[in-house]
């Protein structure tokens, strides 16, 4: 139960849509579930939602002189707050990045953005996925109790979830500080626009809590082996880099990453060779 020292005071930031309020001087509640039948006002309405002018149903007191029962969503919106500024930050960092070092590279991919996917609260620690026109990397944040100032570029750490053992490069940005990066997919030429790299960071959050995905994920060598085999040319074809294919873009031409790809070349542990996603050049 959260409770103000004071009254309301108007403090909209600091309470939830869920508060339940109480006026401080007849103690009539407002429950947002129930809404006020003496003003017409229907239920699911948050109390910063109500009219100024409303007033207690019970004495008249202005809204101001209420005060915050119970309010079971509070902890969500800290967590939510807080997710919200760090990951703010981090996409601040890589547009740094883009516009200062990356924006006239070759292999980017001019319809996408910097932004951050589905950050939410693992073992304490916000985790989500952060897309760049450049790559896109599963990122661990520090909790409220972690120092990671200390982090070394490039230090690997293999973190287990529910659909398996992935590897973490250590790293640190300016805004951000130090963070953990599991990479997806670099370049993301294979992406045709930014709502299609949202939808595959979406997958991937979910996949990776997919314990049914535990399998897949660790039968590194079966993936390798098939993975090659899909990348080989058919007979008769030259292979990629030849003279036939001075391009070297001879392969698999898929227009979006498939659910196989995802499980297993975006998630899996594979050699830097595959799974390289480089910020500036160097890997993350």
């Amino acid at each position: 139960m959260t409770r103000f020292e004071g009254s309301y005071l108007g403090a909209n930031d600091r309470i939830s849509p869920l508060a339940i309020m109480e006026c401080k001087i007849c103690w009539t509640p407002y429950d947002p579930a129930e809404g006020d039948d003496t003003r017409q006002v229907l239920p699911g309405t948050p109390f910063q939602a109500l009219p100024e002018d409303w007033k207690c149903p019970g004495c008249d007191a202005p809204k101001h002189q209420f005060m915050v029962r119970e309010d079971p969503g509070s902890p969500a919106l800290m967590a939510e707050q807080d997710i919200a500024g760090r990951t703010s930050m981090l996409v601040a960092d890589f547009k740094d990045v883009w516009l200062s070092k990356m924006r006239d590279v070759p292999l980017i991919n001019q319809a996408l953005h910097v932004e951050a996917i589905g950050f939410r609260l693992h073992e304490g620690r916000p985790l989500g996925v952060l897309i760049t026109p450049w790559f896109m990397n599963l990122v661990l944040l520090p909790g409220p109790g972690d120092d990671w100032s200390d982090l070394v570029q490039g230090t690997k750490e293999v973190i287990g979830f529910p659909s398996g053992d992935y590897e973490f490069l250590h790293n640190r940005r300016d805004l951000t500080g130090g963070y953990k990066a599991c990479s997806l997919f670099s370049p993301m030429g294979d992406f045709n626009s930014q709502m299609q790299a949202q939808d595959v960071a979406r997958a991937v959050m979910m996949a990776l809590f997919d314990p049914a995905n535990r399998d897949e994920t660790n039968r590194a060598a079966d993936i390798r082996a098939a993975r090659e085999a899909e990348l080989a040319p058919p007979p008769g074809m030259p292979e990629a880099g030849s003279e036939g294919d001075p391009a070297g873009e001879q392969g698999v031409t898929e227009t979006a990453p498939s659910r196989r790809r995802l499980i297993t070349a975006g998630l899996a542990s594979e050699p830097a060779s595959v799974a390289a996603a480089p910020e500036t050049g160097e890997r993350d």
